[in-house]
């Protein structure tokens, strides 16, 4: 079934490649989409650590949390409360927030 279209899903072209929802203005390389159940106990282990948070226009928030020393997971909450997950390098994600911090009408909460 395709997600195109959808802005509040992780969208996944063909050519199987993963990106952020549309309303989500960064751009991570080798994204790999999680499942909720797995993302959820990802980030709730004792070694997760939250990297940081952000919030944008229309409820959207983003959180990184670095999982281990070279892996992270982007958790996307929607405005509508779900919440998406997508697992990356820990290096392709800090240089994809250096955008997220100078994008218009989106603040770091954490």
């Amino acid at each position: 079934m395709s997600t195109r279209g959808r802005p509040e899903s992780g969208r996944q072209p063909e050519g199987g490649q993963v990106s952020l929802p549309d309303a989500i203005p960064i751009s991570v390389p080798e994204l790999t989409r999680l499942s909720w159940e797995l993302g959820t106990r990802v980030v709730g282990d004792d070694d997760s650590e939250l990297h940081g948070e952000w919030a944008g226009t229309g409820r959207w928030r983003l959180s990184v949390f670095r999982v281990t020393e070279h892996t992270g997971v982007v958790r996307v909450r929607t405005p509508v409360g779900r919440k998406q997950f997508y697992g990356a390098a820990m290096a392709d994600l800090q240089s994809a927030l250096a955008d997220l911090e100078s994008a218009p009408r989106w603040d770091r909460r954490a």
